[in-house]
């Protein structure tokens, strides 16, 4: 798709990727910068650099390629939606679910169930991940939210980046915590040794996990935990820092675990943030899975 703009007066002198995010505010500016260095963005037939100073009359030409078609499938998976209009869709993620495709998995995935709801998700992270503004793994339920388009993409990712967005999980944890609330900030990076796990690393990216308790049992802890960063496994990394691991995590929880579960026992409660076009504050919330539920009941009665 080929776009013209021409450089008025009131341009002249502008940065070649401010003008640019500014007539296209759908696209964030690192996106336009990418346009501009691989040669999508032509000044007068010239491909320029970002900090070009525009002049009057200069004739832009952008070329934004069409989609590759992914090869994704859709699927007609059942989505339990808790929210939908033009700009986003939010989801309550069953346990056992992957999000996006990836080299090894191309079905069952809620990038599958989405696009065969809906055709418009946004395209800012690829044809493997249309609309995935964050995610939750796999084996973990809950709340998450998609995006329908490049504007409101943009706009989830900033309110992430800057962490205003509101994200509280209830885990099950093994032992029993002593004081009723506390805070995690350990740094979290990929395991020094084992790839395939995260792991509070000095240097790594900063991670913040506050805790609250909901209830002690004999040899279990529910706990609320609200996210003040999103690292990858950054709840149950923190948690077994602490010597507190989650129940039925199969990665860094206890090799003999009680019960038979399908993943940890973390669900994604609570998830607000500020709509991307009302610019008001929503929030949404679901109740514990069954499978939640039923394992608390055996903890009560064995109190």
């Amino acid at each position: 798709m080929e776009t013209k703009k021409i450089v008025f007066d009131e341009n002249r002198d502008i940065r070649l990727d401010l003008f640019l995010h500014k007539y296209f505010p759908d696209k964030s500016r690192s996106h336009i910068q990418k346009l501009i260095g691989d040669g999508s963005v032509l000044v007068n037939n010239i491909a320029r650099k970002n900090n070009y100073k525009l002049k009057f009359q200069d004739e832009i030409v952008i070329n934004i390629k069409k989609p590759v078609n992914s090869g994704i499938v859709p699927e007609d998976i059942p989505l339990d939606i808790l929210y939908e209009d033009r700009d986003v869709i939010v989801v309550n993620k069953p346990q056992g679910m992957i999000v996006h495709p990836a080299s090894s998995i191309q079905n069952g995935t809620l990038v599958n169930a989405l696009l065969a709801h809906c055709t418009d998700l946004s395209g800012i992270n690829g044809i493997t991940r249309p609309g995935i503004v964050h995610r939750i793994d796999k084996g973990t339920s809950g709340i998450l939210v998609v995006a329908k388009n490049d504007f409101a993409h943009n706009k989830l990712a900033e309110q992430l980046k800057n962490h205003s967005m509101t994200r509280e999980y209830i885990a099950l944890v093994e032992g029993v915590l002593k004081q009723d609330s506390g805070t995690i900030d350990e740094p979290i990076a990929r395991h020094p040794r084992d790839k395939i796990k995260m792991a509070v690393v000095q240097g790594g990216k900063r991670a913040v996990t506050n805790y609250k308790i909901i209830e002690r049992f004999k040899n279990n802890t529910l706990v609320k935990c609200i996210l003040e960063t999103g690292r990858t496994h950054q709840i149950r990394v923190h948690m077994a820092y602490i010597g507190h691991p989650l129940v039925g995590d199969p990665v860094y929880g206890y090799k003999k675990q009680k019960f038979n579960l399908n993943g940890q026992l973390l669900h994604a409660e609570k998830l607000g943030f500020i709509h991307p076009s009302t610019e008001k504050y929503i929030e949404f919330e679901t109740d514990l899975p069954l499978y939640f539920k039923k394992i608390i009941d055996i903890m009560k009665n064995n109190k």
